[in-house]
């Protein structure tokens, strides 16, 4: 009853908070939309897209099997960001030609969810990987892709 409530009393904000006319400034914010989605896709499979969405740990389940414990590890894009999933979502969610009141507040909104994950995330993984991970920490940079730093 709530769900039928809330799509039968949903407005769209249509407020418009920016919209670009240049064309070529268009163009790149649309380049950036699509490398955004695309730098989350391949993140997902660099780290193992199946694993990430538990579809092989169901694929194990059914088959008896058990999982072996992850190992850590760096490929590609986790060279030059700890977490650039979050990074081609934030950029995906911001590129637009077109920014409305609506768009605005979802996109503050994961900002918010993505941060809050990151930090809850990154527990887990020093919990998990310890000493290894902390340095992992001290090298690459969270979120942006800043020139790799010195070992502490």
């Amino acid at each position: 009853m709530t769900v039928r409530l809330l799509y039968w009393q949903w407005w769209p904000i249509t407020t418009p908070v920016w919209t670009v006319e240049n064309q070529s400034l268009v163009r790149v914010l649309m380049l950036f939309f699509w490398l955004g989605w695309g730098f989350a896709l391949v993140s997902t499979f660099v780290i193992s897209h199946f694993a990430l969405f538990g579809l092989q740990q169901v694929y194990a389940g059914f088959r008896g099997q058990s999982i072996e414990p992850t190992r850590f590890s760096t490929p590609l894009l986790y060279k030059l960001v700890r977490h650039p999933l979050y990074l081609g979502f934030l950029i995906a969610f911001w590129a637009t030609p077109s920014m409305t009141l609506g768009h605005l507040l979802f996109a503050i909104a994961t900002t918010g969810y993505v941060f809050i994950g990151i930090f809850l995330e990154e527990r887990d993984l020093v919990a998990h990987f310890g000493e290894t991970y902390i340095d992992y920490q001290a090298r690459v940079s969270m979120i942006l892709p800043l020139p790799p730093r010195s070992r502490r």
